[in-house]
């Protein structure tokens, strides 16, 4: 939480006037403290402050931003996207808007012809415009107002971009009437933070005395551009920004108006809103929906598998979520066609007709960032999941997916936490537990055949290893299916598949194959790399030298390999590589190599298990090392056979 402070800095801010750059700008060739950046932000500011217009008190937003393109080739913010929000009759606009290209001293306005609205959902538009004439060396630059009705939406500013910055300054002006909470994320420092009182600054018609403003000044320089990195959460987490919440507000008559609530205020909201409280209602309907078959079942868990099987292959979902969204479960469950919050709330109804104890949970996917934990803001959540208790044991369901077993979430939800809402003794925090039993199990016993391995593979998958396969096969033939495999690995050749299991979603799904694969015989020897069945860990996904975001990998992971080579009289071994051990600080990952040569035959048994799927930064360079050791092994190990 950023606490509101009086600071003054001696720093100097700085000013731009729209349509002259300087000379420094102009001649800039490139930036040193990012040189691959394909342009940089000259200078950007915001100013937000009310204002009375039209018989109506408004938030006006000013944005000013100059950019300087490096490498045209490699620039991606010709296009500039404006959003704006509606609900009916009242609506954000854009007042005013300029934009211009400048090449040294020519200058190239946007005509106002190439401002256009794309309509992107029933609340939403966005206003585009695209600078012409961008080249290396231009300075594109624009402003805008952006008026809006509503006083809950002030807004965030966001230092942090794709492209590093300069200067970013953010000014608030907010009548004393206003309340917000502030927040600041990110990891980068304020410049400038300095607030002030302005005294008379805002006035209404028919009110003898103006209000007073509490002014805000935040300013970063020298701003870093975002780099997503792999296997992190949404952006939004770490994203340098201050981002602004009504609280309250003192309307003009003296009545306090809250926005800013407790749980208890949203549980009651929820419990009695005529939108989703009533969809939760809807108990005796799915009643007389669910087959006699499952409403018989005696054991309360395997009639809760049952009813989540039935309402997960009923619905397709529409790819809509939105914990506000115009949910309508019974149109929804006749057309057999849903957002996910009309699905899990059908699926919350269904098993609540079946006296079961679930629960509406609120939840924000990977995606849509981490909800905050000091005061409920609901724009934080963007989608519902059902939490089910059964002899004391607690399941977070979602049935959106067809492919996903009960009591397991989509790799989307994997998110850390969510907010069960208990109408009867009170919400509370839900820490999500990704699924353990994520293992990727193969046994190849082959037999050497005139330069060939020959014989049978097996596979075994759990979890979310399972899903990912059994979505790969629904999208394929069989005969495609093995293409890929064969496409995977050169020189191999797949035959005799099977698969046990593709639908019973709650058992481990088993392929079996035999292959043909043929080796290189150099000097009468085979060099062969006996991980060769092996997609995964051949190349390291954790590659920048330093880490500036938590590693979120979604969920633990097993891999087991054990293959057996029967030499046949026709080469034998020179040279296994070492037996490795392999461990992770912290005890949270491993990795076993073990090689064996008897009796004409070669064995290896390779273990790869990571327990955890949440490291800190500073667990970095220890995770890297250990995939680099991984890596290796898989891709540089070579078993040395020799001809007889």
């Amino acid at each position: 939480m950023f606490f509101f402070s009086i600071t003054v800095n001696s720093q100097q801010r700085r000013t731009a006037t729209f349509g002259e750059p300087t000379h420094q700008e102009l001649t800039l060739t490139s930036y040193e403290k990012d040189p691959e950046a394909s342009g940089v932000v000259l200078y950007e500011k915001g100013n937000n402050y009310f204002k009375y217009a039209n018989g109506y008190v408004f938030i006006y937003k000013d944005v000013h931003r100059k950019i300087k393109v490096l490498d045209a080739k490699k620039f991606d913010q010709s296009t500039v996207d404006i959003y704006l929000y509606n609900n009916g009759s009242d609506k954000e606009k854009i007042t005013s808007i300029k934009a211009v290209t400048h090449n040294g001293s020519l200058q190239t306005y946007v005509k106002s012809d190439s401002y256009y609205d794309i309509d992107i959902s029933e609340n939403w538009t966005k206003k585009r415009f695209t600078f012409p004439n961008v080249k290396n060396g231009s300075i594109i630059e624009y402003s805008y107002t952006l008026r809006t009705p509503y006083f809950f939406n002030f807004g965030e500013w966001s230092y942090q971009g794709k492209l590093p910055k300069i200067y970013s300054e953010f000014n608030s002006e907010i009548p004393g009437n206003y309340a917000y909470n502030r927040v600041i994320y990110g990891k980068n420092e304020l410049f400038i933070n300095k607030a002030s009182v302005k005294r008379n600054c805002f006035s209404l018609p028919g009110y003898s005395k103006p209000a007073d403003c509490e002014i805000a000044l935040y300013v970063m320089k020298d701003i870093p551009a975002f780099k997503e990195e792999s296997y992190m959460l949404a952006k939004s987490n770490y994203i340098s920004r201050v981002d602004y919440e009504l609280m309250y507000y003192y309307n003009y008559d003296g009545v306090k108006i809250k926005f800013s609530k407790t749980w208890k205020d949203v549980e009651k909201e929820f419990k009695h809103d005529k939108g989703m409280g009533r969809q939760l209602n809807n108990n005796s309907y799915f009643k007389s929906k669910i087959p006699e078959n499952i409403s018989t079942i005696s054991d309360d868990l395997e009639k809760a598998k049952a009813i989540y099987t039935y309402i997960q292959h009923h619905f397709n979902w529409d790819g809509n979520s939105g914990v506000f969204s115009d949910a309508r479960v019974k149109k929804a469950f006749d057309k057999k066609f849903g957002s996910s919050t009309e699905i899990n709330l059908s699926l919350i109804n269904a098993l609540q007709a079946a006296d079961l104890d679930a629960k509406l949970v609120l939840h924000s996917t990977r995606e849509h960032g981490l909800p905050a934990l000091s005061y409920p803001v609901i724009s934080d959540f963007n989608y519902v999941l059902v939490h089910l208790t059964i002899n004391e044991e607690e399941y977070l369901l979602d049935a959106t997916d067809k492919f996903i077993p009960f009591g397991i979430l989509p790799f989307r939800a994997l998110n850390l936490r969510s907010r069960v809402m208990d109408f009867k003794e009170g919400s509370y925090w839900q820490t999500i537990v990704p699924y353990s039993k994520n293992v990727s199990y193969i046994s190849a016993q082959l037999k050497m055949e005139d330069d060939y391995l020959i014989g049978e593979v097996s596979e075994i998958s759990t979890g979310y290893k399972a899903i990912y396969k059994r979505k790969e096969k629904s999208n394929k033939s069989e005969s495609e299916y093995l293409i890929s495999k064969e496409e995977q690995i050169p020189e191999l050749e797949v035959n005799d598949f099977s698969l046990e299991n593709l639908s019973e979603l709650d058992q481990p799904l088993k392929e079996k194959y035999t292959i043909e694969y043929g080796l290189e015989s150099i000097s009468n020897k085979i060099y062969l790399n006996p991980f060769f069945l092996i997609n995964q860990l051949k190349e390291n996904p954790f590659k920048s030298e330093e880490r500036n975001f938590p590693v979120n990998i979604g969920y633990p992971i097993s891999n087991t390999y054990i293959l057996s080579i029967d030499l046949n009289n026709e080469y034998e071994v020179e040279q296994l590589p070492k037996n490795k051990a392999i461990a992770l600080a912290g005890d949270v990952g491993d990795c076993k190599v073990l090689y064996s040569s008897k009796n004409g035959k070669v064995n290896l048994r390779f273990v790869f298990k990571l327990t955890d799927s949440h490291f800190k930064t500073e667990e970095y360079q220890n995770l890297k090392e250990f995939y680099n050791q991984v890596v290796k092994v898989i891709t540089k190990d070579a078993i040395v056979l020799k001809k007889l």
